[in-house]
């Protein structure tokens, strides 16, 4: 029975006593298969692309964070280098003049 499996299948079921039956009478065993749906599945489109998205807006976020970390380190060290630092009404002096 096993060289008579359809293609795509382990292993049909078929109730003991219709195979008996088909045994004994002679009838062929007929086997109805379903075929698999024509075209591409779509989840093999999709999650590659699906993975590719998450991969380049992580890219974009990283490359996001980075520049706001450089724009703040940048301002930081204008405002150091400037000379002093006021804050309502007390002034630091920071850096050293020649």
């Amino acid at each position: 029975m096993s060289q008579h499996t359809p293609p795509g299948q382990i292993a049909p079921h078929i109730p003991a006593d219709l195979y008996q039956r088909a045994q004994a009478t002679g009838q062929p065993v007929v086997y109805v298969v379903q075929p698999p749906p024509a075209g591409i599945p779509w989840q093999r489109i999709v999650v590659p692309f699906a993975i590719a998205g998450a991969v380049v807006a992580g890219g974009w976020g990283l490359v996001a964070a980075i520049c706001f970390m450089l724009d703040a380190a940048a301002h930081t060290f204008t405002v150091i280098a400037a000379g002093p630092l006021g804050i309502g009404g007390i002034t630091l002096k920071l850096a050293r003049s020649k």
